[in-house]
């Protein structure tokens, strides 16, 4: 049985999937139902993981969360599972390409079938499949669209200091 919650965000309604285990999806809104498939499904709004994740994605749009800390609930084959969890393992502010992520599985030759796996990742943002992008550093395919990945991405990229320098005049200097 799986528990869903939808939820407003920047990019867009969400749809929270859990099972009695954890988190299992985040669905887009014109979401390919072949892209996932998690059936029967009940509408809770008081799921404890359903709750927690979308506490944990506000922060993480607010820019107060770089790391999800939610109980994980792949559903998919061996290969899949082992391409969401490196996934997973890409920093805050880091992009990995299929490549890399294919040698950092051990199947250096599998760069399509990360693509594939990628592509049918149900945990958009939280397994940051947004982070994945094209051996010549171009946006590649995203199920919420190539407009929200570069949004995502621009959310995590290091914002410029706002620190007063030597030069900086401040308030009461003359310019």
């Amino acid at each position: 049985m799986y528990y869903f919650r939808p939820i407003a965000t920047p990019v867009g309604e969400l749809k929270l999937v859990a099972s009695d285990s954890g988190l299992a999806g985040i669905l887009w809104e014109n979401d390919d139902p072949k892209r996932t498939r998690f059936l029967p499904q009940v509408q809770d709004d008081d799921h404890p993981v359903l709750r927690e994740t979308e506490r944990q994605l506000n922060e993480y749009f607010a820019g107060a969360r770089r790391v999800f800390d939610l109980p994980l609930d792949f559903v998919g084959t061996d290969f899949q599972k082992k391409v969401w969890q490196a996934l997973v393992a890409i920093p805050f502010g880091e992009t990995r390409s299929y490549s890399q992520i294919a040698r950092e599985i051990g199947h250096p030759l599998a760069v399509r079938a990360v693509g594939a796996a990628n592509g049918r990742n149900p945990l958009s943002i939280v397994a940051p499949c947004h982070r994945v992008i094209g051996s010549n550093g171009k946006l590649t395919g995203f199920a919420g669209g190539l407009d929200i990945k570069a949004f995502l991405l621009s959310l995590e990229r290091p914002q410029p200091s706002l620190a007063l320098s030597e030069e900086t005049p401040r308030a009461g200097q003359a310019v």
